[in-house]
């Protein structure tokens, strides 16, 4: 598969990241079989095989068990951890947890930064994590509590690189501002039924500050993969998936490919989080490293995601 520059980090990734958040098969861990495990180390290692090195966590899938079960998907497979980059983020926080009463909010402190880096550390399994991303914007962020945390975590060799997850542009900034290290990374939802960063500034931001933007859902939660279909009535959504399987009669690969692709061909390098934990797909998604997209077929699909002319 072929590589790309993480930021402004040094760090080489491949250009599709495997996403980690279904391989516990489940959101709640006390109904997680052995099974279950052995699907998700299954489809960890079929990401590997297939050629991904970037795989991405977060402490909330199925409460840690994801990043679990794929540290034990790293102990299975000797040299795999040498061989890539692991991210994980923290941040969001669930209703009830650590008190009954605890509502539902997203904490950047320094203490549940720092005490989430340590526990994904624990479960993955390794010393270091690649890339530390703080979830979803916190609206108590303070920017030089953040920096510190961050620089504790680096000083202690736990975070080589630090990035963001569904920041607008402003947020980025006002981080940055505090940080003396670049964010490595803006992971935001970008599909054919979401194209509000190739407008708001998300994606100019990553192209002027050498951001690279991850892109969560890039199938629109299976809306534009392999197999789907649009819902009745649904004209722009049906005039979507034709213009993919336009392209993916072109280009000899299969409509979650052409998507992947199409998010691929933007100047701003976004990588796509594959989320399959069925080995068939995960390998099939793979196909789109091998596309060059036209300038042509990719504004075909943007005219149809938009629904409407260009201005």
């Amino acid at each position: 598969m072929k590589t790309r520059i993480i930021g402004k980090t040094g760090l080489v990734s491949t250009r599709l990241s495997y996403g980690c958040m279904r391989i516990a098969g489940g959101w709640e861990p006390e109904k997680i079989t052995a099974e279950d495990e052995k699907r998700g180390i299954a489809a960890v290692i079929a990401a590997w095989e297939a050629g991904y090195r970037l795989f991405d966590h977060a402490d909330i899938y199925c409460d840690g068990v994801g990043e679990t079960i794929f540290g034990k998907a790293l102990k299975q497979v000797h040299g795999m951890r040498a061989q890539v980059l692991i991210a994980t983020k923290c941040g969001i926080r669930w209703e009830g947890v650590p008190n009954p009463d605890s509502p539902h909010r997203y904490d950047f402190s320094a203490e549940h930064i720092i005490k989430s880096c340590d526990d994904s550390l624990n479960r993955l399994g390794v010393e270091t994590i690649d890339i530390y991303q703080l979830h979803r914007p916190d609206v108590l962020m303070d920017p030089g509590e953040v920096a510190g945390a961050f620089a504790k975590l680096a000083r202690a060799g736990k975070v080589r690189t630090f990035g963001v997850s569904n920041f607008l542009p402003s947020q980025v900034s006002a981080l940055q501002a505090h940080l003396p290290v670049p964010i490595a990374v803006n992971q935001v939802e970008i599909h054919p039924g979401r194209l509000d960063c190739f407008t708001d500034g998300t994606l100019d931001q990553c192209l002027a500050l050498n951001i690279t933007p991850l892109s969560w859902s890039p199938l629109g939660g299976g809306r534009y993969g392999d197999g789907a279909t649009a819902k009745a009535g649904d004209e722009k959504g049906a005039n979507i998936l034709k213009e993919l399987d336009r392209a993916a009669i072109i280009y000899g690969v299969g409509r979650a490919a052409v998507v992947l692709a199409w998010l691929m061909k933007h100047p701003s390098g976004i990588i796509p989080i594959v989320g399959s934990a069925n080995p068939d797909r995960i390998k099939e998604a793979a196909k789109a490293d091998s596309v060059a997209m036209s300038r042509d077929d990719w504004y075909r699909i943007l005219l149809a995601a938009r629904g409407k002319p260009l201005p």
